[in-house]
């Protein structure tokens, strides 16, 4: 088939929501950009500037669209200016509130999904927002050119590309779970063929875990139409050791600590209390509401630990746009002010609740943590399991979630529970909190080991070497 593009000069091309930079107009009107990080940085960064790389994403805000309109960019990424409200509609109605819904396996099913008239016209949105990127990366594209497609928001790309530029290698990393047979099967059946035929139409397609990937092989199995020949990988990202422990003793981390150690406080005999920490986006499948409830029944039937124990809990805003995300930072507050009224003391405050994204503040609660709280209901890797052992000063104990994708690289030296069992996870604290400061020390060296397994820019490197290695058709 012809191509219906001219043929671009970019041969490595990367798509994703969220660009690598965004912007913001400043009351003169003039625009700041302020620049991200992650694994698409680093890997990019790693393939040198001749690589002819390019960053095709979208315009998220305002400051962005203002940017696009005024021709600002930065050199190697073009920004879409898709209309806001086909943006809003793609992005909030179905990527964030129907696919992520879907692979968490966060519905209350007696109340949703309601796939109703409003749905398809969202979800035609949604599918307009894919070609936009689609139609984008043909026309940038170089001949034979590696396109590397990012997440739940892009599933249709892979597709739509293939019938723009079939000389193209294509593949599509999800960084979510991946919804069983029986979940994904929620979803009205043209719509399920429709995702599945657009990741298929790619070369490769890349999960955080074997147990995402045969998830997918699964839906594909029992719902996708005629034979396919793509490639299901693994690729599980791991933290950049390098980057969080140079960063964590830089000098407002530092500040931070001290000011996070005063307000733990010291124990009635003298000693520093412990602390449980946990840093998350106040996001519905972190399960932050059922921690403060494990929590609470640890001081509850364990009275030792009053008054020797703070959880520090970071909730960092998330998706507020959502009502039923609204919802659950209420709900949030509500548990952690109900724990402190009923056991709080003049001078020892149970819980520390943060809402306010400091990612200084994140690092020296790493660097301090006796114990890290990572229980979600469901996470395709969960990176604040993986950073914390990294930078922890004198180790620290992980009471982990089996349904988190770390679990699969680093339960072997954590406390592992079920994510809605309360009394679980309550036992999972004390065992963690009473582990000896040698084991807890030994563990978190080999936590961090499993951990930096595979860093960022050698992640990116080696999905993007393994699709320049597929033979075209």
């Amino acid at each position: 088939m012809a191509s219906t593009h001219g043929v671009g000069s970019a041969q490595v091309l990367v798509a994703s929501n969220r660009g690598p930079v965004s912007y913001a107009v400043r009351e003169d009107g003039s625009l700041h950009a302020k620049r991200g990080g992650g694994g698409l940085v680093s890997g990019l960064s790693a393939i040198g500037p001749d690589a002819g790389a390019l960053w095709v994403c979208s315009a998220l805000g305002d400051g962005d669209r203002e940017a696009v309109r005024r021709g600002v960019g930065e050199a190697g990424v073009r920004m879409l200016d898709i209309p806001a409200d086909v943006h809003a509609d793609a992005y909030n109605g179905i990527a964030n509130s129907v696919l992520w819904f879907v692979h968490h396996m966060i519905y209350q099913t007696p109340l949703e999904p309601v796939f109703d008239a409003e749905f398809r016209r969202q979800w035609a949105s949604y599918e307009s927002y894919n070609r936009a990127f689609a139609e984008a990366l043909a026309e940038e594209a170089g001949e034979g050119a590696a396109v590397l497609v990012q997440d739940y928001h892009l599933c249709l790309v892979p597709g739509m590309l293939r019938a723009l530029r079939p000389d193209l290698r294509i593949s599509h990393f999800s960084h979510t779970p991946w919804a069983p047979v029986d979940y994904f099967a929620l979803l009205p059946d043209d719509i399920r063929s429709q995702l599945l035929h657009g990741m298929l139409a790619a070369d490769r397609l890349g999960f955080l875990t074997r147990r995402w990937a045969d998830a997918f092989t699964a839906c594909a199995a029992k719902f996708a139409e005629g034979p396919w020949q793509t490639l299901v990988d693994v690729h599980g990202l791991g933290a950049d050791a390098d980057f969080l422990r140079a960063r964590s003793h830089e000098a407002d981390v530092e500040e931070r600590i001290t000011a996070l150690r005063a307000e733990i406080g010291t124990a009635p005999e003298g000693a520093a209390r412990k602390a449980i920490v946990r840093v998350d986006r106040t996001e519905l499948s972190k399960n932050i509401v059922r921690g403060l409830l494990a929590y609470r029944e640890l001081l509850d039937t364990r009275p030792e630990w009053r008054e020797r124990v703070v959880h520090v809990a970071f909730a960092y805003p998330s998706r507020q746009d959502l009502a039923v995300y609204r919802d659950y930072m209420v709900e949030v507050q509500r548990v952690a002010e109900e724990i402190n009224e009923r056991y709080g003391t003049p001078d020892w405050t149970p819980v520390l609740l943060h809402l306010k994204d400091d990612f200084a503040r994140s690092l020296a609660a790493y660097r301090l943590a006796d114990v890290a709280l990572v229980n979600p209901i469901r996470d395709g890797m969960n990176l604040v399991a993986k950073e914390m052992p990294v930078v922890s000063d004198a180790g620290c104990a992980l009471v982990l979630s089996r349904e988190a994708g770390a679990f699969w690289e680093l339960g072997d030296e954590a406390f592992v529970v079920n994510p809605y069992d309360i009394l679980e996870t309550a036992r999972a604290l004390h065992d963690a909190l009473t582990m000896g400061p040698g084991e807890r020390a030994e563990r978190t060296k080999r936590l961090a080991v499993a951990a930096t397994a595979l860093p960022p820019a050698q992640w990116f490197l080696e999905q993007l070497q393994a699709l320049r290695d597929v033979q075209p058709s």
